[in-house]
């Protein structure tokens, strides 16, 4: 299955008393390239976030944002420190006594006094809250994965028309060359004839030496093994597996055969097709940078 290295997930909904957001995107990356933006209170599942998505993930600057926020569970409890404001009592009703003063003392006065109060935070379990989590990771995960395969698929076909192309290119080489060849091969013979005529010279040997130089133009080899790295190409098409990097080694070798089959052709109908098919080999290879 092809996919596509653009993708986006989101899903968000409520589990364990908590409302949770989390939502999947991603670029074109080499390899597989993880980032997230979590509370910092929960930062301690970034890790188990990166090792769960490359499950599903192979290749792709990847970036997760995750939202929490309590919904019925409270995560700040408020204690009184019993101690202190006991010492406070006691300090004040003996201010009083010494002083003779009224003992007016009433909560509304001791609430005002420093650390009556503590404020502590709940400690939460992080397996809990990352089972939570995973529930929407999951969903939009599929979600994500889903858009890469229908761009995926939507790559492929223009890739594989591409291929065909090309394909139908080069045999037009491969029809032509044995004619260019054998024409250049008289060419020369008839060349070498003229300027040798004069002397002594075989004309058997000028003719073998013809033959030997007509076909370091041959272009069967490179239009054969051309052809080849399109049918790998093809069938690496259908794998279930990511083949992206497969794929773009195999774009730089078809374009490597093309540029040596321009190089040595001495037809000017060669040298357009190859041309041609250099020009869909780069649109191939554009397509190939996005593909996982």
């Amino acid at each position: 299955m092809i996919r596509s290295m653009t993708g986006y997930g989101r899903a968000q909904g409520t589990a364990n008393g908590k409302d949770i957001l989390v939502e999947i995107r991603s670029v074109n990356n080499r390899y597989y390239d993880f980032t997230a933006r979590i509370p910092r209170m929960y930062g301690y599942l970034e890790e188990k976030l990166k090792s769960f998505l490359q499950g599903g993930i192979s290749r792709g600057k990847v970036e997760v944002s995750v939202l929490i926020s309590n919904n019925e569970v409270k995560d700040e409890q408020i204690e009184i420190n019993r101690f202190i404001a006991k010492g406070y009592i006691d300090a004040l009703r003996g201010a009083n006594e010494e002083l003779n003063l009224a003992d007016d003392l009433s909560l509304s006065h001791l609430i005002k006094l420093p650390d009556v109060f503590n404020v502590k935070k709940i400690i939460e379990d992080e397996e809990l809250v990352w089972s939570s989590v995973k529930i929407f990771a999951e969903e939009a995960l599929d979600k994500f994965i889903k858009m890469r395969e229908t761009e995926g698929e939507k790559m492929k076909a223009d890739i594989l028309e591409r291929i065909d192309l090309v394909w139908r290119m080069v045999e037009s080489v491969e029809r032509r060359s044995p004619e260019t060849v054998q024409n250049y091969r008289n060419k020369l013979f008839a060349r070498l004839k003229e300027v040798l005529s004069d002397n002594n010279i075989d004309e058997q040997r000028i003719l073998f030496e013809a033959a030997v130089f007509a076909e370091k133009i041959a272009v069967d080899e490179e239009t054969v093994r051309l052809k080849s790295h399109m049918q790998q190409f093809k069938a690496l098409m259908e794998s279930k597996e990511p083949v992206g990097r497969k794929l773009d080694f195999l774009v730089q070798e078809m374009n490597r055969e093309a540029n040596t089959i321009g190089s040595k052709s001495q037809d000017i109908e060669i040298t357009k097709l190859v041309v041609d098919i250099k020009s869909e080999i780069e649109k191939i290879r554009e397509q190939i940078q996005n593909i996982e």
